[in-house]
């Protein structure tokens, strides 16, 4: 599977989930069940390095500002959630964490943000096809700590500055 065909999974699954993300996780999960255990290792692995690059202080800052708040468990949902936003705003997101405030068109903080489900389709898929737990994805560890300068998300100014846009969106 190469990065075409896994975005192209991401936005179907999207489009017919009509931006639930549970039910998003569910698709692609049927989705992945009629692909080869190979290629599902394969969906895997291009799921768990876009979610490795989006670990960065940036992006978590724009996260809190989004969902009022990120512990590390809703930052990690959050960047599942993001993913499967599609490239577009994953990207976009990536160059520009402030930029979610025009690349969502709407967002609910009680529904959206938690893709956590969307996390474990891969593997989830993986064991039903094959009976055994997924191995290994070959993949760098994850980082340790967040890319790049922390955020102090305690400062309302500096989420202000920082976030212009999303703060004005958001939280004024």
């Amino acid at each position: 599977m190469d990065e075409t065909e896994f975005w192209e999974l991401i936005d179907d699954s999207r489009q017919a989930a009509e931006g639930d993300a549970e039910e998003q996780a569910d698709l692609l999960v049927e989705r992945l069940l009629d692909c080869d255990p190979e290629l599902v290792l394969d969906f895997a692995r291009h799921f768990e390095s876009r979610y490795n690059r989006a670990y960065r202080w940036d992006l978590w800052g724009a996260a809190w500002v989004l969902l009022d708040g990120a512990s590390d468990d809703a930052f990690d949902f959050f960047r599942c959630w993001l993913i499967g936003q599609g490239r577009e705003v994953f990207e976009g997101a990536l160059h520009d964490p402030d930029s979610l405030a025009d690349l969502l068109e709407d967002f609910d903080e009680e529904i959206d943000g938690d893709g956590e489900e969307l996390g474990y389709a891969a593997d989830e898929a993986y064991e039903q096809l094959t009976g055994t737990v997924a191995p290994d994805l070959g993949l760098p560890p994850a980082p340790a700590e967040p890319e790049g300068t922390p955020v102090d998300f305690e400062d309302d100014q500096v989420l202000a500055r920082r976030y212009p846009r999303l703060w004005a969106r958001f939280r004024e």
